[in-house]
């Protein structure tokens, strides 16, 4: 489900993204926070989000046995994008 808390060892301030793509057979998982801003500052933003997540992927890496990674998707109210935003998209598996 959308934004539900996921279960941990210990208590993580930030458990909750967006969406979680695990690949059992590539050992992978994918926490993915989409949001869209009023803030110009997308770049900042992407690290923000990224940042708020660090504690939840060591512990998922830790729980799961899986490489973890933060997709931070940031659309400004006015349409601009990050320059990564093409690149994380790309990673996102099953996109047409």
């Amino acid at each position: 489900m959308w934004n539900q808390p996921i279960q941990t060892d210990r208590t993580i301030p930030n458990n909750k993204s967006g969406i979680i793509i695990r690949d059992n057979e590539k050992g992978s998982c994918m926490l993915i926070d989409a949001v869209i801003s009023g803030d110009r500052n997308v770049i900042q933003k992407e690290a923000e989000k990224i940042l708020k997540y660090k504690d939840l992927t060591v512990e998922i890496q830790r729980m799961w046995n899986v490489k973890t990674k933060v997709i931070a998707v940031i659309i400004v109210a006015t349409g601009t994008i990050s320059e990564s935003f093409r690149k994380y998209v790309s990673k996102i598996p099953g996109k047409t």
